[in-house]
């Protein structure tokens, strides 16, 4: 199964975290504007990420061959839930520079904890599972 696809996808999405993490350092409110359009931006990928894992990769790997991998999926996939979840409230809460302003020190809180579980999870997907579905 070719997964380039999905690494494109995971390093459009890192990119967009480190470009959150650069916008706060230089001054939430002076950028809460450029914050909330790459939060909704970054929903985008996001979704479609999970979409297209949920509709072809996971499928896929619970109609295949190898059952520690479709196992592996199915626990991945069931993982992916709450992350997804907590990402989703993110999006909601930051997605308009008003919300952004008005709240700095809990758009640097929550970022903190959401995005650091989104990059976590996207880690080892990179550095466990994809190369695993690979070596298949």
């Amino acid at each position: 199964m070719n997964i380039d696809k999905f690494k494109h996808q995971h390093a459009d999405i890192m990119g967009n975290i480190s470009a959150l993490r650069r916008l706060a350092q230089a001054g939430v409110a002076q950028n809460a504007a450029d914050i909330a359009r790459l939060v909704v931006s970054m929903s985008s990928t996001i979704k479609l990420h999970l979409a297209v894992e949920d509709q072809a990769l996971y499928p896929a790997l619970q109609r295949g061959d190898n059952p520690e991998l479709a196992r592996m999926g199915q626990q991945y996939q069931k993982d992916m839930g709450p992350i997804a979840q907590a990402y989703e409230a993110f999006a909601r809460r930051w997605n308009r520079p008003e919300s952004v302003r008005r709240d700095e020190q809990g758009f640097r809180d929550d970022a903190n904890r959401v995005l650091r579980k989104v990059h976590e999870r996207m880690q080892r997907e990179n550095l466990d599972f994809y190369p695993r579905i690979e070596a298949a």
